[in-house]
């Protein structure tokens, strides 16, 4: 199906920084950061650049809805005060996956962006997962996580659009699932790749309202062990243990968790921030 023929305005005159720039709101100096400072997108862009498969002219429709997406995904991941995000009308926000209840932006910076879109299954479990432990299983398994617009179906204030979500599994994926197994996938060094559809109201500002996406989750699972071999495991934690401790870190060993004043917090951030969840959408996921 071809892209809508709707098209923006000729002339960006009055059209927010988001819709123009996919890094507007990391400039966000005065923000609240989640690790003390604005993430490192500057590898993700290149995987994107790189390996993307569509080319959309700038200001068109196709790229004003891709890089709002880019910068809500920024704001959910990694703004920590709701106050901040530029890409919201806070008061009618809600965001839904798969026709399921509305969730709050509150519930997403709670639980993370990935423990907002990925209902439990054999592989993983929001419910055997925080915030830290999510991240540290999804962006240490793929570095870089881009994402693009595929398709525009119609344009404000309802948008619907289809849209890429890709990636290499670099390290080995560990998580829990939903019998509290710990389980492992060796690395294979393949894309992941994964699509869905989304349909977005927005106000006058092109600010989200209402999201609802639609997409198979198990489908990255399933591209993840290919052949159907995972090793799982029952996990006891013990006194003083959590989730995130059993499960391992980035190459030097880090853990999210860590304060956001620690060195070693902020080292773990320039790496693992390289990811965008779900712009995915949005993030639901993220380029």
């Amino acid at each position: 199906m071809a892209t809508a023929d709707t098209q923006p305005p000729a002339e960006p005159v009055g059209l927010p920084d988001y819709l123009l720039d996919p890094d507007a709101t990391l400039k966000d100096a005065s923000a609240n950061w989640r690790y003390g400072r604005a993430p490192d997108y500057t590898k993700t862009r290149k995987v994107f650049n790189e390996t993307k498969t569509m080319n959309h002219e700038a200001q068109s429709l196709p790229s004003l809805v891709e890089n709002l997406v880019k910068n809500w995904e920024v704001e959910a991941s990694f703004k920590s005060d709701i106050n901040d995000w530029r890409t919201i009308d806070r008061p009618n926000y809600t965001f839904a996956i798969n026709g399921g209840p509305p969730q709050s932006a509150e519930h997403m910076l709670q639980v993370g962006t990935y423990n907002a879109i990925i209902s439990a299954n054999e592989f993983y479990d929001p419910k055997n997962s925080d915030f830290a432990s999510s991240h540290k299983t999804f962006k240490r398994m793929m570095p870089t996580f881009a994402w693009e617009v595929l398709e525009v179906y119609s344009g404000p204030p309802v948008v619907a659009f289809k849209w890429r979500h890709w990636g290499t599994m670099k390290n080995d994926y560990v998580g829990f699932n939903d019998k509290g197994e710990k389980v492992t996938a060796k690395a294979h060094g393949g894309q992941i790749n994964i699509q869905g559809i989304t349909v977005a109201k927005v106000d006058d500002k092109v600010r989200l309202q209402s999201v609802e996406t639609w997409f198979d989750p198990l489908e990255m699972f399933r591209q993840i062990a290919p052949n159907g071999i995972v090793n799982k495991v029952a996990v006891k934690l013990g006194e003083g243990e959590t989730i995130s401790s059993q499960i391992p870190g980035d190459e030097e060993g880090s853990a999210v968790a860590e304060p956001a004043s620690s060195e070693e917090t902020r080292k773990v951030h320039e790496e693992m921030s390289n990811i965008s969840k779900a712009e995915c959408p949005f993030l639901a996921n993220k380029e």
